[in-house]
């Protein structure tokens, strides 16, 4: 499906073939985030948007070594190409897990790009020690939901955000162990935390409050960037790091540790199947089309999304 004008429309294109390290999957089901909506608001002609996939892998480039017609796989891709809403379509091995078997695809393909963004967050970025604790704002998000669980994973004490009586069911059934109001004064809910995760997408508004509860010498992470100056005399003074999650780095720059992220979904497959991660899916439409796209990219504006939305079939 193409963005035209911020308006979807359904194309034939050629079937793309792969070379190099790339895979040519045929897609089952595609998962929307927020990125999904900025770009189509970015795009200045038609671009086939959607970076979080799962299908099965139809062909690979004469480069792949990691997968091989039929395996069964999940993604989010890569920014700067096009995006997975189309029944087959090109991407890199290196940046592809393996399907969680005990998941269906549309289960699977809520997973890839907000496991892959809190896991960096947590693991590359902050560096994420256990037995400490953690606020992470927009805990009922699509990054939250998973994030809750890797945290506790890790064995961290998890204080999440929510303020709908549905969302604060949700990120306690994900594990969170403490629930504070976003829409009141943080400082007044939450001790000083070792780790604050602002998974939301508004950093200006929460960063007061981020440096505020941060502990000395703890880690901050934020997923959107800022748009006005940030006031860092607070994070100076108490020696706090500041960290930056991209997921879309990797791919983006070709960095030499590429399938790091490879890695990291086939660990976060083998947590799934083991029973210790489960799937954030909570909304689904059939089947994939313009118009279940559009009500999807809509939805995900609003705010209002409790986990992953997820479309499949053809």
């Amino acid at each position: 499906m193409k963005a035209v004008d911020h308006n979807f429309a359904e194309v034939e294109l050629p079937k793309p073939s792969p070379s190099g390290h790339d895979l040519l999957v045929r897609v089952t089901a595609v998962s929307v985030n927020p990125v999904d909506y900025k770009q189509r608001k970015q795009a200045t002609g038609s671009r086939i948007l959607g970076w979080d996939a799962a299908g099965t892998v139809e062909a690979v480039g004469d480069e792949v070594t990691l997968f091989q017609p039929g395996d069964q796989v999940y993604y989010a891709g890569d920014v700067t190409r096009p995006g997975c809403n189309s029944e087959f379509h090109l991407v890199d091995e290196r940046i592809v897990g393996r399907k969680p078997s005990s998941l269906g695809f549309a289960e699977a393909a809520a997973l890839p790009l907000t496991s892959i963004t809190a896991w960096e967050a947590f693991f590359d970025r902050m560096k994420v020690q256990g037995g400490r604790r953690m606020l992470i704002i927009n805990g009922a998000g699509g990054v939250g939901s998973i994030g809750i669980q890797l945290a506790r994973h890790a064995g961290l004490n998890v204080i999440a955000t929510a303020s709908r009586p549905e969302s604060i069911a949700w990120v306690k059934s994900l594990g969170a162990d403490d629930v504070v109001d976003h829409r009141k004064p943080l400082p007044a809910q939450v001790k000083p935390v070792d780790y604050v995760a602002n998974f939301s997408g508004d950093l200006d508004s929460y960063w007061e409050a981020m440096t505020e509860i941060v502990a000395p010498q703890g880690a901050l992470v934020a997923i959107v960037g800022n748009t006005k100056p940030l006031a860092m005399e607070t994070v100076r003074a108490k020696s706090a790091t500041l960290c930056w999650e991209l997921m879309f780095t990797r791919p983006r720059f070709k960095t030499p540790d590429m399938i790091e992220q490879h890695k990291l979904l086939n660990q976060v497959a083998d947590l799934v199947d083991a029973g210790k991660l489960r799937s954030t899916l909570k909304e689904r439409l059939s089947p994939i089309n313009g118009a279940n796209l559009q009500k999807a990219h809509a939805k995900v504006e609003s705010g209002t999304m409790i986990g992953k939305l997820v479309l499949t079939g053809w």
